[in-house]
């Protein structure tokens, strides 16, 4: 028996229109019955927007704040307490580029103290913890602050040889200096910060802990931590949220 042919279509273009033809009104019936109204349709529904994420970490912590420095006025009803490292880049920043609006907005208006707490980081930056002492030892002569801001100014020139020259710029008793720097008397007071950093979960500068002012005592409540060089804004949302509940 031969093989019968199937003849060739008239019009070759019929077949390729005919099935997209039915195909587009497949489509066409499957929207019109989920168009809003139809039924078996849903209208659509609007999205709500998120909520604003609330600045830092929320964590309630207890700090030790009687041996640290201190800016600011003592009746600030918030404490922004800093964990940093003189030879950290990022600490450095913060210093260049945040803390001057920090102190400007807040500090200098009575509505944050501002709170030092050492947190060298020794195996990565071996010159910091001898500058915390360097810092100290100047505070002995009331210039813990210029020397912090310089030590922070020039990152680079942290060697003995250093500190001695910045105490001499700042016109400080350099006997003093000196001998308080052999003595090694604030190094307990640094390790006791790091003690506390590391119970707190601290692992890297500069971190910040925000907290209501306490009315007496040598600790203070934190409520809030803020990790890394962050930017004003940041930091501004943080302090006024807590403003607010007083």
């Amino acid at each position: 028996m031969s093989r019968k042919e199937i003849p060739p279509l008239a019009n070759p273009y019929i077949l390729p229109l005919a099935i997209l033809l039915s195909g587009a009104m497949i489509a066409g019936a499957i929207l019109y019955t989920q168009w809003p109204g139809r039924s078996g349709g849903a209208l659509p529904t609007a999205t709500a927007p998120a909520p604003a994420a609330s600045p830092g970490e929320s964590r309630e912590v207890v700090v030790e704040i009687a041996e640290a420095p201190r800016r600011g006025r003592a009746t600030a009803p918030l404490m922004l307490i800093e964990f940093s490292d003189y030879q950290c880049p990022f600490c450095a920043r913060h210093v260049r580029e945040t803390w001057p609006q920090i102190e400007r907005e807040y500090v200098r208006t009575g509505k944050v103290q501002y709170v030092f707490k050492d947190f060298p980081l020794e195996r990565v930056h071996p010159q910091a913890f001898r500058a915390a002492e360097a810092a100290h030892c100047a505070g002995e002569q009331g210039k813990f602050w210029e020397m912090h801001d310089r030590l922070f100014a020039d990152q680079a020139a942290l060697s003995a040889g250093d500190f001695r020259r910045l105490a001499e710029e700042l016109r400080m008793d350099l006997s003093r200096f000196q001998a308080c720097m052999e003595s090694g008397r604030y190094a307990a007071r640094i390790r006791r910060d790091l003690a506390e950093g590391n119970r707190l979960g601290i692992t890297g500068t500069p971190t910040f802990l925000l907290g209501f002012t306490p009315s007496s005592g040598a600790a203070v409540r934190a409520v809030k931590i803020i990790r890394g060089a962050k930017s004003f804004s940041e930091f501004q949302q943080a302090i006024e949220e807590l403003l607010a509940k007083r």
